[in-house]
């Protein structure tokens, strides 16, 4: 592929990203952290996961923008070589983003989201994307229909935080970056499940209250070939919305009138 033809508009010319966005139906815009995932996985897991699956997605009517690498991740504050921007800082720059795209004509967008800690603020973003008819923007997590898929793995309905399921995603995209040796003092060290729960309030604790190693879960268990099923479905799932979005008009997508 020419660099004339790549799907990521960094990769353009201005001259050259005219003819891409016009042909462009749809936009993904990866969204990540960098943050702690325990001493065996890097700080870059969320964003590296999310840029990964985008960037497998190979249609002549799709641009990839740049990733968002630093999200909402104050909760692991206390551990060394986490960023964290505001979860309103965070809404405007997604927002802002994908509103400068849409003057250049694309106007349906999937922010293909790495960590769970952005979701609130990319629903906000969403939201007020579509309440002023600028773009129809869908938050989407690559792990968020892949329970039956982690079920028959690892017999878990979902992801924990630096645990199998991100350690094997690790592994399928940036293999080099896991710290294997590290794994057993992360799951020895960490905690079997996500928060404090009482009478079933979740508590406003950071990860640090609940985790010595900042890891959720059974890291050891991962492995290569579970992270490449992992991979291969997450960007299945990533195709099939793309095909469902690009084949709606945009007009279909906003909001009904009021009732």
């Amino acid at each position: 592929m020419s660099r004339d033809d790549s799907t990521h508009l960094h990769e353009h010319t201005t001259t050259t990203a005219a003819d891409r966005l016009d042909a462009a139906a749809v936009a993904l815009l990866p969204t990540g952290a960098i943050e702690q995932h325990g001493p065996a996985l890097p700080l870059g897991t969320d964003y590296l996961a999310a840029r990964a699956v985008a960037d497998a997605v190979d249609r002549s009517d799709v641009v990839v923008l740049p990733p968002v690498p630093v999200g909402v991740s104050a909760h692991h504050r206390q551990f060394h070589g986490t960023l964290a921007v505001s979860p309103e800082t965070f809404a405007d720059y997604v927002a802002e983003t994908v509103e400068s795209l849409a003057g250049h004509g694309v106007r349906k967008a999937v922010v293909v989201n790495g960590h769970g800690g952005n979701d609130d603020a990319l629903h906000r973003a969403a939201r007020r994307l579509r309440r002023a008819e600028t773009a129809f923007a869908v938050p989407w997590n690559w792990w968020s229909n892949l329970a039956d898929l982690t079920e028959d793995l690892f017999g878990t309905d979902g992801i924990g935080h630096a645990d199998e399921v991100e350690t094997s995603m690790v592994y399928a995209v940036a293999e080099e970056l896991v710290r294997g040796g590290a794994l057993a003092d992360a799951e020895d060290r960490g905690a079997d499940s996500w928060g404090v729960d009482v009478a079933g309030a979740s508590l406003p604790y950071d990860t640090a209250d609940f985790t010595d190693s900042g890891a959720v879960g059974r890291p050891t268990r991962a492995s290569v070939e579970a992270g490449e099923r992992l991979f291969e479905a997450a960007t299945d799932e990533l195709e099939t919305l793309v095909e469902w979005l690009a084949d709606r008009p945009f007009e279909s997508l906003l909001p009904p009138e009021h009732r």
